[in-house]
């Protein structure tokens, strides 16, 4: 588990893990970052009280690199990745280990089931279990039990991470998806078992929704410099809708000010679809049950869409035009 300003969250976490009803022997691997929140000081507290937490600590603020320490520190041949975000069911872990033993799969993941308190974090919630919010990706929603693209955090073969040289410690975001990603290139198998559900707690502010999401998309445009079409094609949604926004503004200036006009102008104008579709689905959302109970929780729905999409995109644009360049997802650590 790597932690880094999770007090809000840790507690709960841990007992989760230490919770579970599983026969075989398991310890917990804390991986503790620089916090400045009292997170320390609680980790500390447990790792006293309990002999089955372990902690190791980073000073550097990088997941993957906290996964590997945690890996490399840990006394068993199953790895179980969990975040200070999340709380597993009882059975996780049992359930986790019997269908990786069953198929064979070097990596196992199952559903990320967001939860959320209040208006804005519940609506953020809402937006990581829909479609929409995320664009489809398995373990967000519905999807049957088999072979998947990624796994979430997920129940792993340690022997399967040493051979492909676990986590990229060059990556900031979507260390997850590229680990799964080498491990499917390797010949290994990445499975999903929708039985495996876990609670997961998004950001809960706007600035730091959009801090967080302008990161993935800046690290998802790395990863595409990287593999080209290896990626999936949901991925590149976002950034075209913000292709389609800056084309469409910069038309209409020109539309406005008369340089386009007559034939030109009417043809150019299909441009303008993409926003005007977009601003229908939004609009679409104020009247759709499932975004929520009242208008002002449609309302705070569809901001919160626009919020992801938007920061998400044009993070893409700049990490595909000028590289990642060790950009840092700064919601933990900013207010």
């Amino acid at each position: 588990m790597p932690v880094y300003n999770e007090a809000a969250y840790i507690d709960d976490a841990i007992d989760s893990v230490l919770a579970q009803h599983y026969e075989g022997e398991h310890e917990l691997v804390v991986v503790l970052g620089p916090s400045t929140d009292g997170t320390t000081e609680r980790v500390t507290e447990r790792a006293a009280t309990d002999a089955r937490v372990r902690v190791v600590t980073n000073d550097a603020l990088s997941i993957p690199l906290s996964l590997n320490l945690g890996i490399r520190a840990a006394a068993h041949d199953i790895i179980v990745r969990v975040d200070a975000h999340t709380e597993l069911q009882p059975d996780y872990t049992a359930m986790g280990v019997a269908t990786l033993l069953r198929t064979g799969a070097a990596s196992v993941g199952g559903l990320m089931v967001a939860t959320g308190r209040g208006r804005l974090q519940s609506a953020i919630a809402r937006a990581y279990n829909s479609r929409l919010g995320l664009g489809g990706g398995a373990y967000h929603g519905g999807a049957s039990e088999g072979p998947a693209e990624s796994a979430y955090l997920g129940i792993m073969r340690r022997e399967a991470l040493l051979a492909v040289g676990l986590y990229d410690e060059g990556l900031k975001r979507g260390e997850d998806w590229e680990l799964n990603f080498r491990l499917r290139d390797a010949g290994h198998l990445v499975w999903l078992d929708p039985a495996l559900r876990v609670t997961y707690w998004p950001r809960s502010t706007w600035a730091k929704l959009a801090r967080q999401f302008t990161a993935t998309g800046i690290w998802r445009g790395e990863l595409v410099r990287r593999l080209g079409g290896r990626n999936s094609l949901r991925y590149f949604a976002p950034p075209a809708l913000v292709a389609s926004m800056a084309l469409s503004a910069a038309l209409l200036v020109l539309q406005l000010t008369g340089v386009v006009s007559g034939l030109a102008s009417l043809v150019l104008s299909v441009v303008h679809a993409g926003p005007a579709l977009y601003a229908l689905v939004l609009l679409g959302l104020l009247v759709t049950p499932s975004s929520g109970p009242t208008l002002a929780d449609r309302a705070t729905f569809a901001r919160v869409i626009a919020v992801m999409h938007l920061s998400w995109g044009f993070g893409f644009v700049r990490g595909f035009l000028f590289g990642a360049r060790d950009a840092i997802d700064t919601s933990r650590t900013e207010s």
